[in-house]
């Protein structure tokens, strides 16, 4: 099961992949997606960690659980950004990594931490065209 997949499980809206990697050293992919309110980004990133422990064994570091109005799951070197659809579009966050690749979400490959996940994902998409 993929992060993206995961999320669009508990009714997670406009989830996107950036391939963000040679942009920045902070991570190699962002992962956003949003709900509609705070109980619904709480149960999306809730969802997604459980995945991700239960097949991966695997616990982010996470912040902005108390508001729930914006989660932020840090995998190293996938990070994680549930928000909520209004506070989404108020910080426009991924509009500044415009020049990232997108991966499109139908076709991504499961998303996990480290070595393994940069095995995974980067033979799924040698050769393929990305959006921009």
């Amino acid at each position: 099961m993929t992060i993206a997949q995961a999320a669009q499980e508990k009714k997670a809206e406009d989830v996107l992949i950036l391939e963000v990697g040679a942009l920045t050293s902070i991570a190699e992919y962002f992962v956003f997606a949003s709900g509609d309110s705070e109980r619904q980004v709480k149960a999306i990133a809730d969802h997604i960690e459980h995945t991700l422990a239960s097949r991966y064994d695997t616990t982010p570091q996470v912040e902005g659980t108390g508001a729930c109005t914006w989660i932020l799951l840090d995998y190293g070197d996938i990070v994680v950004h549930v928000f909520r659809s209004d506070v989404r579009a108020y910080y426009g966050l991924e509009h500044m990594w415009a020049d990232a690749p997108q991966i499109p979400v139908p076709d991504a490959p499961l998303l996990h931490t480290s070595l393994s996940f940069r095995q995974e994902i980067k033979p799924a998409i040698a050769g393929r065209q990305t959006r921009r």
